[in-house]
């Protein structure tokens, strides 16, 4: 189960590391090899290897309604390798389809994780705030 939120820069050549709290589960699910793949939301998902099959399933199963939806998830998937350093390459298609330049956002979904240019994500967050709670919080008891 991936939570939490963690501030990352990539590198000059479009590395992230992967910390060290993400990076044991990543390695032991998929043997370091994970999936990423953009979502409409402006992020990138980043799935190990088990969630990775369980997602690309579902997508498949869609009906052809969703066809645009199965070449958004699934053809813009890649299957990247986490390498000696706890770094994964994000492609340079990725990071421009995501906006995504040299400050990130990991955050923890549970099943996967989500990848976001720092900016993006802040700018996004803040409007959702001033939108208030959507009426399924609003009965859910902190």
């Amino acid at each position: 189960m991936f939570q939490g939120a963690s501030a990352i820069n990539l590198d000059a050549k479009g590395r992230m590391s992967i910390p060290a709290r993400h990076r044991d589960a990543l390695q032991a699910e998929g043997e370091g090899r994970v999936t990423l793949t953009k979502h409409p939301d402006g992020c990138l998902l980043l799935f190990p290897r088990s969630g990775w099959e369980v997602f690309r399933s579902r997508i498949s199963q869609l009906p052809m309604d969703a066809h645009w939806w199965r070449r958004i998830f699934l053809g813009n998937a890649s299957e990247v390798e986490i390498d000696g350093s706890g770094r994964l390459l994000i492609s340079p298609e990725l990071r421009a389809a995501s906006g995504i330049d040299r400050e990130i956002i990991l955050l923890g979904m549970g099943s996967h994780l989500e990848i976001w240019d720092a900016p993006t994500y802040s700018s996004k967050e803040q409007i959702a705030i001033s939108q208030g709670m959507p009426e399924a919080l609003r009965q859910f008891n902190f």
